[in-house]
């Protein structure tokens, strides 16, 4: 066969062949720009218009369909789903080829009061692509579920399997003796056979900050060495080396099974005689205030939530583990150097705060903070904080001696509320929903976030209905 190659053809062909390079160029380089775009994970939520035998098709808010084909994923017309996929939709192609690397299909209620979300939760927070989900496992729950929820619980020293079995707690927290002298393969069997018993995945937390504080790395058949202090590492390396060791701790933690770190300390601590001292960066407002931001930005995508604490700052007061501490500065000095640091960590989007138990006279003369709600209304209203609310264990001593703590602690505003007594505390909320004290819907307010919370940490999606 013979062709007539003249010098239009060659231009027309040569011009094509350098549009595909500038074409590719742009697509590498855009890529290359945002950490490799195509393998990050992205999220879309929608509701299934068809499916048969793995085949579905999914219309999202803009009336645009997507059809995909994957055996794995289980749902019916009419479910609301959302998937979570690497690669990029393309609306013109008749079936997707991203990669579906998770998903939660969800069956709507035909009653339009079941299915839509009330107006008191729909705050548009750091969880709100979750709400509508949060809130349809709500409606399915018993008060009894609801309040285990409720209870972040050190974990027992016996039967913590069949104790989570019965109770149903929203997490547990693990000390260095939890870990003593385990392998890694025990620690992970540990935390799948407690994921296994619960109706509703739990927060599995501990305290790695590093320094002073390592309930994991203590135990050198976990770490080959003890995660070092923030301001030990700052001093070295500065923020690259901060962020540099969130993703270690993150993936060591996650290796082992924890999803929920109750760190880091963000307290303003510059006095060598401070309590908090040892445990804080030893840096002014400004430089903690950038340590916060960037832990929380770099512990993203890890697997492993953080925790800002102890809110509002733990300033020079003594130490609440052995008896209560009274801070009398001035609501103007707590919101020029202790503030800044959690206004940073939220904006960079932290999901948990953890309040402490020091009286704060300048806000609320009356109450430790963490069974305050005036201390609890600046976190929201003020600094604008939509995640989820802690307290320190209650077992400590500025609290323990506190009637009916767990109790006042859900009327302050905690999503979450750590104790060590779990048995006292569940009948003591059962009790208090009982005789009217609090109601259930005061417990829905607060586990709401918390189920959200889950949703958003994919802890829930495994598809289920």
């Amino acid at each position: 066969m013979k062709f007539n190659v003249n010098t239009k053809t060659i231009i027309y062909g040569i011009s094509f062949f350098v549009l595909l390079v500038i074409f590719g160029l742009s697509i590498y380089f855009s890529s290359s720009g945002n950490g490799n775009s195509e393998l990050e994970v992205q999220i879309l939520e929608g509701t299934v218009v068809s499916a048969n035998e793995g085949l579905f098709t999914v219309v999202d808010d803009s009336e645009t369909e997507y059809t995909f084909n994957d055996e794995e994923v289980d749902t019916l017309e009419g479910d609301e789903i959302v998937i979570k996929y690497t690669g990029k939709l393309d609306e013109s192609k008749d079936i997707q080829d991203v990669v579906i690397v998770d998903y939660v299909s969800m069956a709507v209620s035909k009653n339009d009061d079941e299915k839509v979300l009330p107006t008191k939760y729909n705050d548009k927070g750091i969880f709100s692509d979750y709400y509508d989900m949060a809130y349809k496992k709500l409606k399915e729950m018993s008060l009894d579920e609801k309040i285990g929820q409720l209870l972040l619980v050190r974990y027992p020293d016996s039967d913590g399997v069949g104790v989570l079995k019965k109770y149903g707690f929203g997490g547990y927290v693990f000390f260095g003796k939890d870990f003593t002298n385990k392998t890694k393969d025990e620690v992970q069997k540990m935390m799948k056979e407690l994921q296994d018993v619960s109706k509703i995945p739990i927060l599995t937390a501990t305290d790695e900050e590093g320094g002073d504080v390592v309930r994991v790395s203590n135990n050198s058949k976990l770490a080959s060495e003890k995660f070092k202090s923030s301001s030990e590492i700052y001093k070295e390396g500065g923020l690259t080396a901060i962020a540099d060791d969130t993703k270690n701790k993150s993936k060591l933690l996650e290796e082992l099974g924890i999803n929920l770190n109750l760190a880091p300390v963000v307290d303003v601590s510059t006095s060598a005689g401070d309590y908090m001292y040892s445990r804080a960066l030893k840096e002014n407002a400004e430089i903690t205030s950038q340590y916060a931001k960037t832990v929380i930005e770099a512990s993203k995508g890890t697997g492993v939530s953080y925790t800002l604490k102890h809110f509002p700052g733990y300033g020079n007061n003594a130490d609440t583990h052995s008896s209560s501490a009274t801070d009398s500065r001035s609501l103007e000095d707590i919101k020029k150097n202790d503030l800044p640091p959690f206004e940073a960590g939220i904006k960079a989007g932290a999901e948990a705060v953890l309040v402490s138990h020091n009286t704060v006279t300048s806000i609320d003369p009356n109450n430790p903070a963490s069974l305050s709600s005036k201390v609890h209304d600046l976190l929201r209203n003020d600094l604008g904080f939509t995640g989820v609310i802690m307290t320190d264990d209650l077992a400590m001593g500025a609290t323990s001696s506190i009637g009916d703590a767990v109790v006042k602690a859900v009327m302050a505003g905690n999503n979450l509320i750590m104790v060590t007594d779990y048995e006292s505390s569940y009948n003591a909320l059962k009790k208090a929903v009982g005789d009217g004290t609090i109601s259930e819907d005061d417990i829905d307010n607060l586990i709401f976030k918390v189920i959200a919370w889950k949703y958003y940490k994919g802890l829930m999606l495994k598809g289920q209905k």
